[in-house]
């Protein structure tokens, strides 16, 4: 089921380009710091672009079949989880470098068909909002920022050659390094899907 997750989010049309392959598969400080200051600016940006809203702004859906800022967020916190349970078990196996010849997508690249908005794909029902176990944003908001949290703590402090992780799914290639930058890509996603929302006339003062 998890890995019908990823194809979801990249059932898009995505240029494929030949990643450049480190003769050094180590992650470097500079990758390291990448992935945390967009793990940290997409998790500010959840949590500014619904901070202070009322409830009627909150659960405002501009059509039957879009998304409220609530749903949105739910479905953020929910994905936050899913996403990284995917990457992680990879973990525990051996490394895979020997795989790294097979991924096709830089990571410039991965960031920018998450993120493109103009391509829409429709997830599944264990990510739907009404599916999650959210109550409230405020519940949704707390569990996202407890994994985010979590997440660019093990960035920063790893050990763990994330480069040589190589996960082999059905849309492709893709190593636990760019699965951490994809968390991040995913938020932003939706956060610019919320400033839409935010954007329509109808939208509650």
């Amino acid at each position: 089921m998890k890995q019908f997750i990823i194809i979801a989010l990249l059932s898009i049309t995505i240029c494929r380009s030949n990643a450049q392959q480190k003769t050094n598969p180590m992650l470097t400080n500079a990758e390291r710091q990448k992935a945390v200051e967009l793990l940290k600016q997409t998790e500010d940006g959840v949590v500014d672009a619904v901070k202070g809203l009322s409830e009627a702004q909150l659960n405002y859906k501009p059509a039957a079949d879009r998304w409220s800022l609530a749903e949105c967020v739910k479905h953020i916190a929910i994905a936050e989880s899913e996403l990284w349970a995917m990457a992680e078990p990879s973990l525990t196996q051996p490394p895979n470098p020997e795989k790294r010849g097979e991924i096709k997508f830089s990571d410039d690249d991965l960031i920018k068909a998450v993120e493109d908005r103009t391509q829409k794909s429709k997830t599944f029902a264990a990510l739907e909002p009404a599916n999650t176990p959210y109550n409230s944003v405020k519940e949704a908001i707390t569990a996202f920022r407890t994994r985010r949290e979590k997440l660019i703590a093990f960035v920063k402090n790893t050990q763990t050659d994330l480069r040589s992780h190589v996960l082999l799914l059905p849309v492709g290639s893709y190593d636990v390094y760019q699965f951490i930058l994809l968390i991040a890509a995913h938020s932003n996603r939706h956060t610019q899907q919320i400033e839409e929302v935010k954007a329509d006339p109808n939208f509650p003062k």
